[in-house]
């Protein structure tokens, strides 16, 4: 049987909007058994450049990766991305209670999902992956991985996460690219994602997390770079 792919509207109180979400279903689905969940920001990015079900269908055959149900969830606009993704976004709170107490309880109400904090797991690239470490951090007994591929730091989030409580409870993979040293960013500018990257990397180390992953490659600010990142990721994070 070929895996299955769904695609609903679920309307949130907490943006005040609907949102979309695609929903791959591995194959052999079976409600009579419970699976590992992934919930994807930058949903549609993930789907076209990352070619993340073609990869699950590779990676699940080839039995490096656990059948895993993943959602995804797009972007409506890029700055509407800004504004929930961005720790300084006006509904990034917002999004993250979307994530925690909307979507997950529609997705466990359709779908048959482990109940266990560390089958679920947060995936984004650059603002989509600050957000899910964010959501991760603010819910640690609800979601226990986190697969981060070159995400948004500041000296903010490099304090909370050195101030972080829980870090025994979750599992983080984390990349960057060496050459992410002037990276465009939403409004105008560049940021040097490398430096700021490396110091979180360096208070992670510290922090006695349950597993951690630091990759570091010859890769850019690009779904090049992260579509050859993201089997790698699964693999380890989903294994």
């Amino acid at each position: 049987m070929k895996r299955t792919i769904e695609e609903w509207r679920l309307t949130s109180r907490h943006l005040n909007d609907d949102v979309n979400v695609i929903v791959y279903l591995p194959a052999n689905y079976s409600p009579l058994y419970t699976y590992p969940l992934a919930i994807v920001q930058d949903g549609l990015d993930y789907l076209r450049l990352g070619r993340l079900i073609s990869l699950a269908d590779r990676l699940i055959a080839e039995k490096s990766m656990r059948r895993t149900i993943f959602a995804l969830v797009p972007y409506p606009s890029v700055k509407e991305r800004w504004h929930r993704y961005h720790p300084a976004g006006d509904r990034h709170d917002a999004y993250i209670r979307f994530i925690a107490h909307e979507l997950l309880p529609e997705l466990s109400r359709r779908y048959a999902i482990e109940a266990c904090a560390s089958d679920r797991t947060l995936i984004g690239d650059s603002l989509a992956g600050t957000v899910s470490l964010a959501a991760a951090c603010r819910y640690p007994h609800t979601f226990g991985k986190v697969i981060m591929q070159s995400p948004f730091v500041s000296e903010a989030i490099i304090d909370t996460i050195s101030r972080f409580p829980h870090a025994a409870q979750l599992s983080i993979y984390h990349s960057i690219g060496i050459h992410e040293t002037a990276v465009p960013t939403t409004f105008g500018g560049k940021a040097d994602f490398l430096s700021l990257n490396r110091r979180l990397k360096d208070v992670m180390s510290a922090k006695g997390l349950a597993d951690y992953y630091y990759e570091e490659n010859g890769g850019q600010h690009t779904w090049g770079h992260w579509q050859t990142d993201l089997e790698k990721a699964l693999s380890l994070m989903l294994k």
